[in-house]
């Protein structure tokens, strides 16, 4: 019995040994090259995973961002920042209305869904309606959606 224990320990540290070599070439290269492969290697598991820094890369939904800009093309634009998603526009008149807005729109998400929508409407008098913020929301999302089907030819 006891030879046999020797060699099932045996066994195991030889079969633990073996893999310490895996990072070397047969070549005998660098074995930092071969890292580098295998960090350019991609397997089903990077599906799950984000590798961007959340703290240096912003990303907007590009069907939000060109329906706020086609819905709100009745206001003049002051800054556009595709990059952090922030619309910033000055006082206009909508079409067939009185009251001038002024609209600062931020796309937070790159998912098309009301959570990537943030709307703040003023008029000259102060916040607009609650209704009023509500129904751009509403329109700029239905763009949205119309731009998506229309890019895909659903």
């Amino acid at each position: 019995m006891r030879p046999s224990r020797f060699a099932l320990a045996l066994t195991i540290v030889a079969v633990t040994l073996s893999g310490c070599g895996r990072d070397q070439s047969e070549s005998g290269g660098d074995p930092s090259d071969s890292a580098t492969e295998e960090d350019r290697r991609e397997t089903i598991w990077d599906l799950f995973t984000n590798v961007d820094d959340p703290n240096t890369t912003l990303e907007v939904n590009k069907y939000i961002w060109s329906a706020s800009l086609d819905i709100l093309d009745f206001l003049p634009i002051e800054s556009a920042d595709p990059f952090s998603g922030v619309i910033v526009t000055g006082y206009g008149t909508p079409p067939g209305g009185g009251r001038a807005y002024r609209a600062t729109v931020v796309v937070r998400d790159p998912a098309l869904d009301a959570r990537s929508l943030k709307v703040a409407l003023l008029t000259r008098s102060g916040p607009a309606p609650t209704e009023a913020v509500r129904t751009v929301e509403n329109a700029i999302l239905t763009r949205a959606r119309q731009l998506r089907v229309q890019d895909r030819g659903l």
